[in-house]
C-alpha cells in the first residue's frame, strides 16, 4: 500500500480564508529556469464557528510528468493543457541498476514510456528524455504528484529537444492564503514568504497546520 502524506489545516482567523498548496521545487540538472504550480486550493471558514478542517493528501509515490503548452510559462496562467505522467523510481545511493528511473517522452502523441533503467542518473533523481521537436507548441517536463487522487504537475522546466532532464524531488510542501487555481504557475519565492511549511524530509507523514487569529502559522509534524 502506498504512503500518503497528510496536511490538516485549521483556520482560526475570524474570516473565511482561501488556502493554496504548493511544493518545494525539485532540483533540476542543467541550470534551466524552474517553475512551480499551485497543486490544490480551497476555502475554509473559522474553526470555532464552523468546526471545519481542510485535509490535503499527496501520495508519496514519485511521478514524472510532461505537459503541452501554447506559450512559455506565465505567472498566474495555466502551465499548459494536455499532459501525461508515469510513476517512477528515484536512483538510490547504491545499486543504480536496480530501479526504473528513466522515461522517454513522445510529443505526437503526447506521452511517457514505461520507465526503464539508466544507471547514469544521479542519486535521488529520475530522468525524462525528450525527442526532437519544434516549438511551438512548448513542452514542460518535471515532477508530478498525486493529490487527492489526481495527478498534477507540481514543478517543471521547459523541455529542450533531443535532451534529458534529471529531476530530484523535495518532500516539502507549503500552505499559503490566497487564490491560485491548481495547475496555474505561481511565484514560488514570493508565495513561500511567511507561508506554513510541512517538511516531510525527516520521514514524517502528517503535519497539522493552524492559521492563528493573529495571522501567524503553527505547524506540528507527527
Amino acid at each position: 500500500m502506498s504512503t500518503l502524506l497528510t496536511i490538516n489545516v485549521k483556520n482560526f482567523e475570524s474570516q473565511t480564508q482561501n488556502f493554496y498548496f504548493f511544493q518545494q521545487p525539485a532540483i533540476y540538472s542543467g541550470g534551466a529556469t524552474v517553475y512551480s504550480n499551485s497543486i490544490f486550493s480551497q476555502s475554509l471558514g473559522n474553526f470555532d464557528a464552523t468546526g471545519a478542517e481542510l485535509t490535503f493528501q499527496v501520495n508519496l509515490q514519485y511521478y514524472a510528468g510532461i505537459q503541452q503548452a501554447n506559450t512559455p510559462p506565465q505567472i498566474g496562467a495555466s502551465s499548459g493543457f494536455a499532459s501525461a505522467s508515469r510513476p517512477i523510481d528515484l536512483t538510490p545511493a547504491s545499486d543504480a541498476t536496480s530501479v526504473n528511473n528513466l522515461t522517454t517522452a513522445t510529443v505526437s502523441p503526447l506521452g511517457l514510456s514505461v520507465p526503464g533503467n539508466d544507471p547514469t542518473v544521479q542519486a535521488g533523481s529520475f530522468r525524462i528524455a525528450t525527442p526532437s521537436f519544434a516549438s511551438p507548441p512548448y513542452f514542460n517536463v518535471g515532477s508530478a504528484v498525486s493529490v487527492n487522487g489526481s495527478i498534477v504537475l507540481s514543478n517543471f522546466v521547459q523541455a529542450n529537444p533531443m535532451n534529458h532532464t534529471d529531476c530530484q524531488p523535495v518532500l516539502k510542501y507549503y500552505v499559503q492564503t490566497g487564490s491560485y487555481t491548481p495547475g496555474s504557475v505561481m511565484n514560488f519565492t514570493q508565495s513561500s514568504l511567511n507561508a506554513a511549511l510541512a517538511d516531510f524530509t525527516g520521514g514524517y507523514t502528517v503535519c497539522n497546520i493552524s492559521l492563528l487569529a493573529n495571522g501567524n502559522w503553527s505547524a506540528q509534524l507527527q
